[in-house]
């Protein structure tokens, strides 16, 4: 078996405070006092569930509770170096890190200033680490859609300087998502990538109502196209890619276990995947670790481990010499020498 850390990847689903290291977190929370939930220390990764309202709001609310930690600029800073590190370690040469300015505007400045320190910090961090990086601009479906069609001008005022995508995160069970459909299209029209979450919490007919009414050139998740033959027929013939984050599926409680995650069946289908993390400080698990899974859970050989990667690099807004180099570079895995099993 190759190491797949040194698999080369892109990343397309990772959320901001979401990626913040478990260690980081403590210390942040520890220099302000701030006091964390034991879910969140002595018995981390939490044990959570979306099965119902109240399992996502125990989510939403530690999701809340670490984000307070991020007083500073510096704090934000090093978040996204601390990523771009860890995406880099894990084999990542593309990252596309998705943020809600309007949970950050209060302490930063409001939306236009959190936004430019965020980019200010995705251009340090990618000289640093040599990681290529861009921004997904994300509304949240549980806030009013006139706010959505806000951050969706913020991130057409960005497009082409930094940000390339915008989507549309939370709870997919809450709001309506028709509603979002003036917001995305203010992002189509700046010609950014559509990327909503869909088809996780809820199933095929989500799907449907992101394509028909969003115009989703990505699926944040979409891992639930897998039930319904005829639209997963459609996902693949349009050519939308599904973000996939198996450990966060099992997490969340929406598969029993990584063998019931549907890869396999996806990827008979011919559909485009990019395996993502979704949201590491929550689920304990970053980006070379979704691969090491799926390749255990359901006994992938590594030629179709390579092409997941490439699947990952060809989804991406990556430019089209990060794409070369990345596909070349998984090229070079596969044909490396091979580790024999333990």
């Amino acid at each position: 078996m190759r190491d797949l850390h040194t698999l080369p990847k892109a990343h397309l689903h990772l959320h901001f405070t979401g990626s913040m290291r478990h260690g980081t977190l403590l210390e942040l929370a520890e220099r302000d006092g701030i006091s964390l939930p034991d879910s969140l220390v002595t018995e981390w990764p939490p044990h959570l569930s979306a099965a119902d309202e109240k399992g996502w709001f125990r989510f939403q609310r530690l999701y809340d509770v670490a984000r307070s930690v991020l007083r500073t600029e510096d704090d934000v800073r090093r978040l996204v170096r601390e990523a771009a590190e860890d995406d880099v370690r894990d084999g990542g040469g593309w990252l596309e890190i998705q943020v809600d300015p309007s949970g950050y505007a209060a302490r930063f400045g409001g939306i236009t200033a959190f936004t430019d320190l965020v980019l200010d910090a995705v251009a340090e961090a990618s000289r640093e680490t040599g990681l290529g990086m861009a921004v997904v601009i994300a509304a949240n479906r549980t806030r009013h859609p006139m706010d959505a069609r806000t951050l969706a001008r913020l991130a057409a005022q960005y497009a082409g300087r930094g940000v390339v995508g915008f989507g549309l995160s939370n709870d997919e069970r809450r709001g309506s998502t028709e509603d979002f459909g003036p917001a995305f299209a203010i992002a189509e029209r700046a010609g950014l990538m559509l990327v909503p979450h869909g088809g996780e919490l809820r199933g095929p007919d989500h799907v449907r109502t992101c394509l028909d009414r969003l115009h989703a050139d990505r699926l944040g998740h979409g891992v639930r196209s897998a039930e319904d033959p005829a639209l997963l027929e459609r996902v693949v013939s349009s050519g939308v890619a599904l973000e996939v984050c198996p450990v966060s599926n099992v997490a969340l409680g929406v598969y029993s276990d990584l063998t019931s995650v549907p890869l396999p069946e996806l990827l008979s289908a011919g559909a485009t995947i990019a395996l993502g993390a979704d949201d590491p400080l929550l689920f304990g698990s970053r980006l070379a670790a979704q691969y090491a899974t799926m390749r255990a859970a359901h006994d992938l050989d590594d030629a179709t481990l390579a092409e997941l990667a490439r699947m990952s690099v060809r989804a991406s807004q990556a430019p089209s010499d990060v794409r070369s180099r990345l596909l070349a570079g998984v090229d070079a895995w596969l044909a490396g020498p091979d580790e024999p099993r333990s």
